[in-house]
């Protein structure tokens, strides 16, 4: 019994261990294989509204509001972000939580 509960465990950790990212990240990723003249990403976020996905228990605002201003920088839609709305539960289960920003200049 015991080595039935040692083999659970393994296998739960290695299970969590792929899922832990806990840093706050963009919402947007590259398709593959799109054909021409198509949308190449996919995800909430846009290079005028960035939208990341971060957990509340590890991230402060700070930190999500520096990554949509890097964003806004990067594609050259704004100088800074403005945050629009905060979802809960709406991007990935360790990292739930998503804020829409808007770039403005």
């Amino acid at each position: 019994m015991a080595r039935v509960k040692l083999i659970n465990m393994l296998v739960l950790a290695a299970m969590l261990s792929g899922c832990a990212q806990f840093g706050p990240f963009v919402d947007r990723r590259r398709e593959a294989g799109v054909p021409e003249g198509a949308p190449l990403y996919v995800g909430k976020s846009t290079p005028e509204e960035p939208a990341i996905c971060y957990n509340k228990i590890y991230t402060d605002y700070a930190e999500v509001k520096a990554l949509a201003d890097a964003e806004c920088v990067k594609y050259g839609t704004g100088t800074h972000a403005v945050p629009v709305k905060e979802t809960v539960l709406t991007c990935r289960l360790l990292v739930p939580n998503h804020y829409y920003f808007r770039c403005e200049k």
